[in-house]
């Protein structure tokens, strides 16, 4: 083994979570801040939570909120060229829907 080129190594590295939880591990850092443990993360807890750190859940709700306004955009636009669809165009189809 080469001397000199790995990390140092913490036996005692200390790991803080974001809901005040520690505990003690091995690393090559001496403290580790992390978002989820497992006192907190819900696979453990069984209660809901969301960790957004980059507003993807926004983000998706404006995707979803933007494909409604096209789809009722879209349904209105299928009703009226039905609607005009039903009229008739010439005088020719106009005296074929009265018999």
């Amino acid at each position: 083994m080469k001397a000199n080129i790995h990390p140092q190594y913490f036996n005692q590295a200390q790991v803080i979570c974001a809901c005040g939880n520690r505990f003690t591990t091995g690393s090559t850092q001496e403290e580790i801040r992390v978002e989820l443990c497992n006192k907190c993360h819900p696979f453990y807890t069984g209660e809901q939570k969301f960790v957004d750190s980059a507003s993807r859940i926004q983000k998706f709700q404006q995707k979803q909120n933007i494909a409604k306004q096209y789809l009722t955009k879209k349904i209105k636009k299928q009703e009226d060229q039905k609607q005009k669809d039903q009229t008739p165009k010439t005088l020719r189809e106009m005296l074929m829907a009265i018999k």
